[in-house]
């Protein structure tokens, strides 16, 4: 799948980071390996070595740039012509506000057993609401919050390397002089 250049926020030797191209949930990033494989067991070393740190400076970035309540990180992987990804998804006390007053969803409580099942969500059908309603939905849900562009600026920014040192810096921020 080609990913569109205007979402991709981080490039690696065997990763690419990404806005999700069709979700309207600012911040629902996926992290997708650049080889043809739906197996971890298939990954070159390096490819894996590299998975490990880029999941925790995802999460890390993520959760220091926008304080999501939860940040969901999942691999699906039964869609055909998609190489191995995660999904990162993050949870918005405003998004779970959304979550808890759309009465369509109250009906999911219908299969939980015990006194949480009515007070509390999981995982499954938060991720089930932010998929219907965020990527599937013509009419998704108003933002609170930067938007998908202002989100991908800010993660360009955070995961870019420091700027090196100017020459201009180094000499003490001195103008040179044209002789």
């Amino acid at each position: 799948m080609e990913i569109a250049r205007q979402f991709i926020i981080h490039e690696t030797a065997h990763w690419i980071l990404n806005h999700h191209m069709s979700s309207k949930l600012p911040g629902y990033l996926v992290l997708g390996t650049r080889y043809n494989t739906r197996s971890l067991a298939d990954l070159p070393d390096g490819a894996l070595a590299e998975m490990g740190v880029l999941l925790a400076k995802v999460q890390k970035i993520l959760q220091t740039e926008f304080q999501p309540k939860w940040l969901y990180i999942s691999r699906f992987g039964h869609d055909p012509g998609f190489p191995i990804h995660f999904h990162f998804i993050p949870v918005y006390p405003w998004v779970e506000e959304l979550f808890w007053k759309d009465e369509r969803y109250r009906l999911l409580m219908n299969f939980g057993a015990g006194a949480n099942a009515h007070s509390l969500t999981d995982g499954a059908e938060m991720t089930l609401f932010i998929w219907r309603e965020f990527g599937e939905s013509p009419e998704p849900p108003s933002i609170h919050g930067p938007s998908i562009e202002q989100v991908i600026d800010r993660l360009r920014l955070a995961f870019s390397p420091p700027l090196a040192v100017s020459r201009v810096a180094a000499m003490g921020a001195r103008t040179p002089t044209i002789q």
